[in-house]
């Protein structure tokens, strides 16, 4: 099973109360991150051999992130609806999400409704 957490502009995440992040603004913000790039997709060698690819147009990956390994461990993000969602994020990860969120005016927030602030830890224990 696996935890998201989100980069949203809503009051909380799943609210349907009009605000977003487009898919375009998405990728633009990544083409100007250097250490973002937008792959279309992500994919990973299962313990089989076999390949998972997922094709999106809004996956991007963390190029800089110190776990990173080609065609494994890599740091996905992805646009979905109206907000940018990392599966099973670690404290590093969580500290970009909210570096991204502070630059397209959003929060960090996960499937619970937490918010985590700029060191990868959620507010309550800042």
């Amino acid at each position: 099973m696996s935890y998201k957490v989100h980069i949203t502009r809503k009051s909380n995440w799943f609210a349907d109360d009009g605000l977003c992040i487009s898919c375009d603004k998405w990728l633009q913000y990544v083409l100007n991150d250097p250490e973002m790039r937008a792959d279309g997709y992500a994919k990973v060698l299962l313990p089989d051999n076999s390949t998972l690819r997922i094709d999106h147009p809004g996956i991007a990956v963390w190029t800089t992130y110190s776990g990173h390994r080609d065609g494994g461990n890599m740091a996905w993000f992805t646009h979905f609806e109206d907000r940018v969602t990392v599966k099973n994020p670690e404290e590093e990860i969580l500290a970009k999400m909210h570096q991204i969120a502070s630059a397209l005016s959003a929060k960090v927030q996960g499937d619970d409704g937490e918010e985590y602030g700029a060191n990868g830890k959620p507010y309550a224990d800042c």
